[in-house]
């Protein structure tokens, strides 16, 4: 099967929450957000990830944030909700709450904090794929503390709800083994921008995307391309955004990226602490991108 035809392949953005003055969820700004993300042809938003400030968002702000993300995607985009937590029956709830507000998939973090065994990580995904709703697993290492190794990883797609893993590892000589090793219809997606293309060449599907938060269109295209096996294509547009995928991780995610859509108009700039504004070193920098990139 070639790597454009699986389901869940092509680009996907991580989706910031949009926050209010008084930190509250700027539906409105979340709803705009959803809709630039359609114009700019992506697969589908990920929202209530890392991106989203997930540590911080209540349930009933989950359950709100889910059901806005599937009116506005209408069938058109799919949308892949994070319910990971290092606590397996708060995850299981996240994932019901989840499937009844109609999403597509869902995305679940490997446990973090408590740092569990491999025999631990398989049964923690084994307990939420009784949810009856596709999962991706979710494997980053640096957030965690924990690496799902390929093995516990192959055994767990022979369950027919888990059906794909976003590799962050950072680590190619992994996510080679886990596109060498897994199933046919198991999709594998970069968690870096920086490495997407490199992952497809490699065989992979696509990417879950923090820049395309701003740049939907881009990012779309690049991944097309690469799907499309136009890899030099590809490498070109991957190239040109280099410094941009470099940078919007100079602080830790969501903070710069968050800044940049704030200032070419997407949202507010509110955070939930811990998160706070970018230092104003760092919006130097980022500022310096925006007329660069010409996003104002």
């Amino acid at each position: 099967m070639k790597n454009n035809l699986r389901k869940y392949s092509g680009a996907w953005t991580a989706l910031i929450t949009p926050f209010t003055s008084d930190k509250k969820v700027d539906e409105q700004a979340l709803r705009n957000l959803i809709r630039l993300q359609k114009k700019g042809g992506v697969k589908g938003i990920v929202p209530v990830g890392t991106t989203g400030e997930s540590p911080t968002i209540h349930d009933d702000e989950q359950e709100k944030i889910f059901k806005i993300c599937v009116e506005e995607a209408n069938g058109e985009i799919m949308v892949m909700a994070g319910t990971g937590s290092n606590s397996t029956e708060h995850a299981v709830k996240n994932t019901m709450v989840a499937k009844a507000c109609g999403v597509d998939a869902c995305l679940v973090v490997c446990p973090y904090y408590n740092k569990p065994t491999q025999e631990g990580l398989r049964q923690h995904f084994l307990e939420i794929a009784k949810v009856g709703i596709p999962i991706i697993v979710y494997n980053i290492k640096g957030r965690t503390g924990i690496n799902m190794e390929t093995s516990t990883l192959m055994e767990l797609a022979k369950n027919k709800m888990i059906v794909g893993v976003k590799e962050a590892s950072g680590d190619l000589t992994q996510i080679a083994d886990v596109i060498n090793k897994r199933p046919e219809d198991f999709t594998v997606l970069s968690g870096d921008d920086g490495i997407t293309c490199e992952v497809i060449k490699l065989g992979g599907d696509g990417v879950i995307s923090v820049a395309s938060n701003i740049i939907p269109a881009k990012i779309s295209e690049m991944v097309s391309l690469g799907l499309e096996e136009k890899h030099e294509e590809a490498s070109q547009i991957n190239n040109t955004l280099a410094d941009l995928f470099k940078k919007i991780f100079i602080e830790t995610n969501p903070i710069p990226i968050k800044y940049l859509a704030h200032k070419i108009g997407l949202c507010e700039l509110s955070y939930r602490l811990p998160m706070v504004e970018p230092e104003a070193s760092s919006k130097e920098i980022l500022d310096e991108l925006l007329v660069n990139y010409k996003l104002i």
